[in-house]
Order: structure tokens, then sequence, then C-alpha cells
């Protein structure tokens, strides 16, 4: 899925290599060490039900992996990256222009667990955002070792209890009846369902598997702001064959081909 390059500069003295994903379709300059775009960025993009002329807010973007591949996917899609890292936020615009996005891609500095007020670009566009999509931090601070690359860290990992705080920043911004998806660990479902709670409803909850003998180790979650449709729980699907190794034929397209991911 990946090839590495060195890329020509590096951004705010951040050794960078500029990826491909999707089989070319964009390229990526991201942090050579420390947290880099993988596959649930990918998966997640998959699941955005964006269509033409949607709006679409990437939180937490990170170099911008997910919003450009929804804007590669979707072409007369609108996305606005949010990242609170203005190291990460400079090489998400640098992104966006080196793969020809620059006209329908915009990036906000700023953390989406602050308050909505000190960001006054998104607070004017408050609740108008058709899809909302997030991939946040998997791990609390207070479990394990922290990461001692700073960028590493905050992508990682975030104090307890923040999770709430990204629902409630996409409840914000998304408009009545935008969805809102989020891929994270599967152990965090119950933290996510209580987070989405009077928020968003009819979620639709995915499994991903390893491979389909094994124990989801992700969930994609997609609810709808202000629906008080009931829950589903999907067939979980699973990422690889048999063998753990190759991809699913559904994968294969997903990550080779920018195929939607139906939920």
């Amino acid at each position: 899925m990946i090839e590495k390059i060195p890329s020509i500069e590096a951004t705010q003295s951040i050794e960078t290599t500029t990826d491909a994903y999707l089989d070319g379709r964009i390229w990526l300059s991201q942090p050579a060490r420390g947290y880099r775009a993988g596959l649930d960025a990918i998966i997640l993009a998959a699941a955005c039900p964006a269509a033409a002329n949607a709006a679409v807010l990437d939180c937490g973007a990170g170099v911008g992996t997910v919003g450009l591949a929804v804007a590669s996917r979707c072409p007369a899609a609108m996305v606005t990256l949010v990242e609170k890292s203005p190291a990460l936020a400079q090489l998400a615009h640098v992104n966006a222009a080196e793969n020809h996005l620059g006209d329908r891609v915009s990036i906000v500095t700023t953390d989406v667990t602050s308050s909505l007020s000190l960001s006054p670009a998104l607070l004017a566009r408050a609740e108008t955002f058709d899809h909302v999509v997030a991939n946040p931090p998997y791990f609390d601070h207070a479990q394990g070792t922290r990461a001692s690359d700073t960028l590493k860290d905050g992508s990682h990992a975030m104090p307890s209890g923040t999770l709430d705080d990204w629902v409630r920043f996409a409840a914000s911004m998304a408009k009545p009846g935008g969805t809102y998806t989020l891929i994270h660990r599967a152990e965090a479902l119950g933290e996510i369902l209580a987070a989405c709670q009077r928020r968003f409803g009819g979620l639709k909850i995915l499994p991903l598997h390893t491979r389909l003998d094994a124990p989801a180790t992700r969930v994609v979650v997609q609810g709808i702001k202000g629906s008080r449709a009931p829950l589903a729980l999907l067939r979980g699907r699973a990422v690889h064959g048999a063998d753990g190794k190759v991809y699913t034929a559904e994968f294969e397209g997903i990550l080779r081909s920018g195929a939607p991911l139906a939920l």
C-alpha cells in the first residue's frame, strides 16, 4: 500500500517521507518516524458516505490522509481538515496542494477538545457539515508508557474521558441529519456508545477482524445526528483471508482502488 521515498524538503525541521496511498491516487508527506498514516485511515475514508457536493469535516486530521482520500474519491466534495499540531497541519496543507486538491480542501489549526469559541472559522460553520469523520487517538495517557516523540504521543494517546469531547465536537459541527463516522479499537465500543448517546442515533457498528476466526480488533461506528432509529450491529468483516496476510477482495478494492465501504 505504501511506497517510501525521501521528500525534497522537511517541514518545520521534521524529517519526512513522501508515500503513495491508494496505488498512487494520493501522495502524502508525513513524519519519517512516529505516527504514520495506515490502514485505519483508509478504511475510515472509505466508510464516509460522502456524495457530490458534500461538506466533509475530518477531525484530528494529521497530515490529511482521511480527508484527502475522501476528496479523491468524491470529486465535488468540499473537505475541511482540523488538526491541533501546527507541524502536521502544515504538512496537510502541502499535501492538499501537491495532490491538486487545494481548491477543495482547507485546513484549520485547532484542538477539537477545546471550546469552539476559540476557533472563529469553525464556529461560523457549526452545524453545516454533511459528514464528520474521526480517527481519534486509541490509547489513554494513564495507561502504559507515553511515547517520547511529541507528535507520536499526541496521535496515539489522549487524557481519560477525552473521547467524549471528540464526539461532542462532531455533534456541534454536523448538521441535523448529518453523519458521524469514526474508527477505533473494539474495546472502546462502550465508551463510544456512551459518548454518542443523545447526540447521534441510528448507529451502525461494523466489527473489523484481521480474519473472521479472530476477535474483532477495530470497530467502525456511524451515526446520524438527531436520529432516534435503533442501533444496528452489522456482520463483522475480515480485512485478510484465512492466512491473515492477503487482503480480502473487498479490502483490496478499498486499499488499491479507493472503493467505498458500505455500512
